[in-house]
């Protein structure tokens, strides 16, 4: 790894909006909208979906910054991501972040109906492709699985172009409280 692990909600925050125009390839010719707009469209969706859970809302908000940490570096940009926010956001969001990609090759083997964006299906293939019946089975036996699984949906659901949510700063509370949370634990 050639960054530094996150440790402060400012350093992650910044981090974030610097993330504004960075694209998950470098030519921008994958997904339609920069990290910093998926990311901020994820975690709305999340919130939404499962408003009690900030843990997953910020895996929402931070999961692919690591396009950002080591561009292109396709198959590793979850661990990237995880690894960065861990110290600051705590073990649930770094897995939850660093499962997003096996998360996609479940849902590739599992769901007939998944519709992937181009970009997304384009990966797969370096990502792994679709889990075979042993990895899925074992993947479902993990203990944040439902969680894994809505993240998911909600990064494929989170690319749309001029779509309004809230703004970065909105989530500054959020974060504050869930490493509050990780120090209270430590």
């Amino acid at each position: 790894m050639t960054y530094d692990r996150i440790t402060s909600v400012d350093a992650l925050m910044a981090l974030l909006a610097d993330c504004e125009d960075v694209w998950d390839t470098p030519d921008r010719s994958g997904d339609p909208v920069d990290i910093l707009d998926h990311g901020l469209q994820v975690a709305a969706l999340l919130a939404e979906s499962h408003p009690d859970d900030e843990e997953l809302h910020l895996a929402g908000l931070v999961h692919d910054i690591g396009h950002h940490l080591v561009p292109a570096d396709e198959a590793g940009h979850g661990r990237h991501a995880a690894a960065a926010v861990e110290d600051l956001l705590g073990a649930r969001v770094a897995r939850l972040v660093a499962a997003h990609i096996p998360a996609k090759r479940y849902l590739a083997a599992a769901d007939p109906r998944l519709v992937l964006s181009p970009e997304s299906a384009r990966t797969l293939g370096c990502q792994g492709g679709p889990m075979t019946s042993r990895e899925a089975a074992a993947f479902e036996a993990e203990p944040d699985f439902p969680a894994v699984i809505a993240l998911r949906r909600a990064d494929d659901a989170g690319k749309v172009v001029g779509l309004r949510v809230a703004p970065l700063e909105s989530w500054r509370p959020v974060v504050h409280r869930v490493a509050a949370d990780v120090r209270t634990r430590s």
